[in-house]
């Protein structure tokens, strides 16, 4: 079931203000249209389909998402809850935490995972990855110890990753084909297609609630599709694809998540902006 967990914490990092914080450019240049603001967001996670031999008969639970940048880096935290439910096998609860640090200029990311079925844990990643101007990089697990990976030049790191989507979205590019690691399993970086589609009115598909700050959701978006394929294989099909809706202010306010046996939905139900701290003669 790793590919759930992975898939959220993708998303997740997708979700951006463009209240004025902390910004970074290439090589540390700081864009006005690329500021980012601290803020944390809750998801419900519900199943809504599953195909022909699907052993799973429900999928339910939600996600926590938190951001907050220090003077240096993006500091994010995922915690997520999921109940699983089959056909054939107890049900069982996975719950995660999986925190990261990615320096502003993109060249510095520490990693840290824990997972827990039915309350046992079963698996701990920890790790540090670098990248070096427009040579190859390097991503080391200390846990588990002797697992590493060769990551291709311009390959980006989860905020990275980010920012360079709203960019393309803000000069209407189409399609965004990206490299992105960020440490959430054992398998490596992953390739992320990106399709930006049609405009769409999100008020239409979000109710107001006194949960959730409506101004960061009444905001300009698209219809994104996105698939994920394994980087080690070229030839793969894709492991899993994500239909959205995202922001101009890079909220993303309503999600389906497909694999080959179901799909599940990851609809915001909370948003509140945050505070940070000045670093002003830092």
């Amino acid at each position: 079931m790793g590919g759930i967990s992975k898939t959220l914490i993708l998303c997740s990092v997708l979700m951006l203000t463009a209240t004025p914080a902390y910004a970074i450019g290439p090589k540390g240049n700081i864009k006005p249209e690329d500021m980012l603001a601290p803020h944390k967001a809750l998801y419900d996670i519900n199943l809504v389909a599953t195909r022909s031999g699907s052993q799973i008969l429900n999928i339910s639970g939600k996600m926590f998402y938190e951001w907050k940048p220090t003077c240096e880096a993006w500091v994010t935290d995922h915690r997520f809850n999921l109940h699983y439910e089959y056909a054939d096998s107890p049900a069982m609860n996975i719950t995660s935490d999986f925190s990261t640090f990615e320096e502003f200029d993109g060249d510095d990311f520490n990693f840290s995972s824990r997972r827990k079925r039915d309350g046992d844990l079963y698996q701990e990643l920890r790790g540090y990855a670098e990248m070096e101007d427009e040579e190859s990089g390097l991503a080391t697990f200390s846990k588990p110890e002797g697992l590493s990976y060769t990551l291709t030049p311009g390959t980006y790191f989860p905020m990275r990753h980010t920012v360079e989507m709203i960019r393309n979205a803000k000069a209407g590019k189409k399609f965004f084909t990206a490299s992105v690691f960020d440490g959430s399993d054992e398998e490596g970086p992953v390739e992320i297609n990106a399709f930006i589609g049609q405009p769409v009115n999100a008020m239409t598909v979000v109710s107001a609630s006194p949960n959730l700050d409506m101004s960061l959701v009444n905001t300009p978006a698209w219809k994104v599709r996105m698939a994920v394929f394994p980087e080690t294989d070229p030839s793969a099909t894709a492991d899993y694809e994500m239909s959205m809706i995202f922001h101009e202010n890079g909220v993303i306010s309503d999600m389906l998540i497909e694999y080959d046996d179901f799909s599940v939905t990851q609809k915001l139900v909370a948003l509140e902006k945050m505070d940070f701290d000045s670093c002003e003669g830092e």
